[in-house]
């Protein structure tokens, strides 16, 4: 039964003229492989990548681990590769390594505060960070700890602080390194709790001494996120920084400290920097940051007078650097139409060279969409990147039904990503035009553009969607009666607020995890800090102008006597982020309204939708309601 396309994709498929049995449908976009960089081989000859199959039939994935030359050349399946990467976590004279876990700090479940309840099923909390993304707080925190590996001696250096290192949710191993020499820890950590802890953006770098057993914070004057430390070969230590507090979008800068002095690389560049891996020689830093609707990969001088060079440019996205090695730097690269793959950039010729295909045969079975950029004049007057996907076999002739895609973040880059759920490469191959704007607030248009949505989400951004379907309307070959406008998160909030003004634009809308009442989500979100940027603080003072706009005008649910259009809501149980309770709010007031309603609810999902059958359940009930009501 999974095998078999849904009707709506074969239907509308057919109806555009495209060839059903050759174009991308949801279900083969479960086949796309996952191709993810592990790090080099101990000799550096190697890359060592992992491919990960999802399983339908399974809910899951499976993966192998490869190698491939960094040179080019055939891959080679490994059995057993632990061993043969390359481990940071070992310390720089080897007797040591550095892993963290989860250890109980504080007594917060009911079966800890009473021991002779073994059934109860409990929280008990006097502050807040009670929840985090999807996850409850049971009391335990991670930990870095450090092993002996000839006495298997294991040291925690935060021994019982409530304080957890990698940072959640996402954080992970980069997030504590050794020092040079190994005799120093560096940890990435924010050590606050309760209501501090969620109004804040202020990690830290930490430095712990293994002698001494002294902790010292080294970034104690920034008030903002301070992350991702490492150190060149010459001994010098790098980090990203963000200056603003409480604000997760701030510019980010890399910071490097020579001989105790600091000095911001990045500081007088309009951009953000996404990560960064230092030169073998310790003489530059290469980095990937957000330009122009795609992400490219850059240079900086490390010296006083640094000097910023771009070093790629095309309709892709440079996702990451895996390695930087004298002559080459080993990357991960993607666009629109195919997924991520591992790549050799050269850097005296400064050309890419694929190392992996692992897709490429997939893909050369398949019609591709049509990816072009167009340029949008605003109604204000700026210029503002589009993204148009056409379907395969396009043909200007006929008329095609639109999609809108508003995009989330509100900060995140509309870049050349390949996304698993919300892929463009999918819904162009259904027959739809796909209008994609970098609309104010994403970063990668200068540092003003990515903030010029903060505390106006109600104001220029939507003004912006409107210019762009507005542009692209004006073509023949979009039908002006089948338009639709969808998106997750923020743009999830952006199809809510568009559904009460719109002028008649949009036929029908779809909002995933998007937030409908500004004042309850204030009230039930968990990372505070967040609302208190971007909304400029909580409801209830509303004696400040900007925060009565936003509570008032900009307030999707102040709006809901306009809604004209049907509204399909997606939800997660396990979506802390932006709560449940927004996605049943905005579905009973549609079905209450008299408006053609329905609401997907995944129980076990969070902010996404990750396991496989309901990756297929979302992409089929996604383009069912589009033939219903587009």
């Amino acid at each position: 039964m999974l095998r078999i396309l849904i009707s709506a994709s074969l239907g509308l498929a057919v109806s555009a003229g495209v060839s059903a049995q050759d174009v991308m449908t949801p279900e083969k976009l479960w086949e796309v492989k996952r191709v993810t960089a592990l790090g080099l081989n101990k000799d550096k000859t190697h890359v060592i990548y992992s491919v990960t199959t999802p399983s339908v039939a399974n809910n899951d994935f499976a993966s192998k681990v490869y190698q491939v030359p960094v040179k080019g050349g055939s891959a080679q399946l490994l059995e057993a590769y632990q061993g043969q990467l390359i481990d940071s976590n070992i310390s720089p004279d080897g007797t040591k390594k550095l892993f963290h876990k989860k250890v109980n700090i504080e007594s917060v479940l009911a079966t800890h505060r009473h021991k002779d309840l073994s059934q109860a099923n409990a929280y008990v909390f006097d502050d807040l960070n009670y929840r985090h993304w999807d996850t409850w707080n049971d009391g335990g925190f991670k930990h870095v700890f450090y092993q002996d590996l000839a006495t298997e001696k294991k040291v925690d250096i935060m021994k019982g602080k409530p304080y957890s290192s990698p940072t959640s949710p996402f954080g992970g191993s980069s997030d504590y390194i050794w020092g040079p020499k190994g005799e120093n820890i560096y940890y990435v950590s924010k050590k606050l709790t309760g209501t501090e802890y969620v109004t804040s953006t202020n990690t830290d770098i930490y430095r712990y001494n293994l002698a001494s057993k002294k902790t010292t914070n080294i970034t104690e004057s920034n008030l903002g996120y301070d992350k991702s430390p490492a150190f060149s070969s010459k001994g010098n230590l790098a980090w990203l920084q963000m200056d603003v507090p409480g604000y997760e979008a701030d510019k980010n800068d890399i910071i490097v400290r020579i001989k105790n002095k600091e000095v911001n690389l990045t500081e007088h560049w309009d951009g953000t920097v996404n990560s960064f891996k230092w030169s073998p020689d310790g003489k530059r830093i290469y980095f990937v940051a957000p330009t122009d609707g795609t992400i490219q990969l850059f240079q900086v001088s490390v010296s006083t007078k640094p000097k910023i060079k771009q070093l790629t440019k095309g309709q892709f996205d440079v996702n990451g650097i895996v390695a930087a090695m004298d002559k080459h730097l080993v990357v991960t690269r993607s666009s629109m139409n195919r997924a991520s793959e591992i790549f050799r950039f050269d850097l005296r010729k400064k050309n890419l060279t694929a190392l992996t295909k692992v897709n490429d045969a997939f893909y050369a079975g398949l019609d591709l969409p049509t990816v072009k950029k167009r340029m949008v004049t605003t109604k204000d007057g700026q210029e503002m990147l589009t993204w148009v996907i056409y379907p395969p076999n396009f043909d200007e002739s006929k008329k095609y039904p639109t999609l809108l895609y508003l995009q989330g973040g509100p900060q995140s880059a509309l870049s050349q990503f390949y996304s698993f759920r919300w892929n463009f490469q999918v819904m162009a191959s259904q027959g739809y035009i796909v209008v994609a704007p970098n609309r104010r607030g994403m970063p990668g248009h200068g540092v003003k553009w990515n903030e010029d949505i903060t505390q106006d989400w109600g104001g220029k951004a939507m003004q912006d969607y409107l210019d762009a379907i507005d542009d692209v309307s004006k073509a023949s070959y979009v039908d002006k009666k089948r338009i639709g406008a969808i998106g997750a998160s923020f743009g999830g909030y952006s199809a809510f607020y568009l559904a009460g003004n719109h002028d008649g634009r949009f036929k029908t809308f779809i909002s995933h995890c998007g937030i409908f009442d500004l004042r309850s989500m204030y009230g039930t979100t968990e990372e505070l800090f967040f609302v208190n940027h971007e909304f400029g603080g909580p409801y209830w003072e509303q004696g400040n102008a900007s925060i009565n706009q936003t509570y008032n005008e900009f307030n999707p649910i102040n709006y809901v006597d306009k809604w004209d259009a049907p509204m399909f809501v997606i939800h997660g149980g396990k979506d802390y982020r932006v709560p449940l309770g927004q996605g049943i709010q905005a579905f009973q007031a549609a079905k209450l309204r008299g408006l053609e309603s329905r609401f997907l609810y995944f129980p076990e999902e969070n902010h996404w939708v990750l396991t496989p059958q309901n990756g297929i359940v979302w992409q089929r009930e996604f383009f069912k309601w589009l033939e219903d009501t587009l």
